[in-house]
């Protein structure tokens, strides 16, 4: 009993360290899209996909927020989001003048340089994000798991033995 009692425990504070993650992860989603935005105004199709990413990130983190019992949705979107980031990621740090060039800003070329760099930054916080939400999330799942396995066993017990009293009652 001793046991369950602290493992229900951990995982109390395990779901608690994933809703602050989460809710870093939901700040860092909007905070991706300033420095995309404020490169360029009038946005041009490189621009578009961006905050598409963007936009999928904030979805998978204000699902992942909002309900605690949707693995699979959530799961999708933080997989689709996580490859979606890396490969902005790949592109901005790999060929950091070619994103310049193909954004197009109007910007003095050092101010762009450095709301390039600033927004992988931010990609590699919300990738490393992404990771811990869902390694953690696994975590949350497996918890959630032993503990309906551990109590689907004494329900059954009392099941039984209600039903038993009621048949010799009869």
């Amino acid at each position: 009993m001793g046991s369950s009692k602290t493992r229900k425990g951990s995982c109390s504070i395990i779901n608690l360290v994933l809703s602050l993650f989460k809710s870093i992860l939901l700040i860092l989603s909007v905070a991706s899209l300033v420095p995309t935005i404020y490169l360029k105004t009038p946005l041009t199709s490189p621009g578009y996909a961006v905050v598409t990413i963007s936009s999928i990130s904030i979805m998978s983190s204000f699902v992942g927020l909002c309900s605690q019992f949707c693995y699979i949705t959530h799961f999708t979107l933080l997989i689709a989001s996580s490859a979606g980031q890396l490969l902005r990621i790949l592109v901005l740090f790999a060929k950091e003048k070619w994103s310049l060039s193909i954004m197009k800003s109007a910007r003095d070329p050092r101010e762009a340089k450095l709301l390039v760099r600033l927004e992988c930054g931010i990609l590699m916080a919300m990738f490393v994000m992404h990771m811990g939400i869902f390694i953690l999330s696994c975590v949350v799942r497996n918890c959630c798991v032993r503990e309906y396995e551990e109590l689907e066993p004494e329900n059954g017990v009392e099941v039984l033995l209600g039903y038993r009293r009621t048949r010799l009652n009869s």
